[in-house]
């Protein structure tokens, strides 16, 4: 919900997940593709490709559980207030 600015502001927000253009490590990853990968289509474009505007893409990595999604959350409270 909220559309693509709200997907940037979430990933914006995280603490422990980093943004990143690739989703490959060992840390937890997050891509929103309509701010990053795919940014240069508008919405009828994603849509046509079942990206949402605020979708955002999560690699999970080593951290403990418990860690993500406390950040998950905290972020999600940010996105929605």
């Amino acid at each position: 919900a909220g559309g693509r600015e709200a997907g940037r502001r979430f990933v914006e927000s995280l603490r422990l997940a980093l943004l990143s253009p690739s989703l490959g490590d060992v840390r937890t990853l997050v891509m929103h593709p309509a701010s990053t990968s795919h940014r240069q289509l508008d919405a009828a474009a994603l849509a046509a490709m079942d990206i949402g505007e605020g979708t955002v893409r999560v690699s999970v990595g080593i951290e403990h559980p418990d860690d993500l999604w406390a950040d998950l959350a905290q972020a999600l409270e940010k996105t929605a207030g």
